[in-house]
């Protein structure tokens, strides 16, 4: 059954597939869980390469990304007890099956982003 194509006219609650799914999809679709996704798929990274690999992120929020990410189980975090202590970011096996999907997400983006800017201009242009 296709949660998308529900014609029930019912309110949806907390317990509800739907709204369920869309957490799911909150957290995997937001820009900074797919960059991070993105990245980890090439294998584990450290933290500060992470931070220097994507732009324009903060300290707080690459933490909260991470965070997230290893509640959902999608990431794991390694510590090693060195002096500093070494910590690393791998994807988890689960992680790995949606890191597939995300990198062909990155790469139609990548393909289409000149059209969708254009069509951004000409839309902006036609409601002025």
């Amino acid at each position: 059954m296709s949660l998308v194509t529900n014609t029930d006219v019912r309110p949806i609650g907390a317990a509800d597939a739907t709204c369920q799914l869309r957490d799911v999809l909150d957290r995997v679709g937001d820009k900074w869980s797919v960059l991070v996704m993105a990245l980890l798929g090439g294998g584990p990274r450290r933290y500060s390469e992470l931070q220097r690999s994507i732009e324009g992120i903060s300290q707080r929020m690459l933490t909260l990304t991470l965070r997230s990410l290893e509640r959902d189980g999608l990431v794991e975090r390694t510590v090693t007890p060195t002096s500093p202590p070494r910590v690393d970011y791998a994807l988890t096996p689960v992680g790995e099956t949606l890191s597939v999907e995300v990198s062909s997400l990155i790469r139609w983006a990548e393909e289409h982003r000149e059209y969708v800017a254009t069509s951004r201009l000409r839309y902006d242009v036609q409601t002025r």
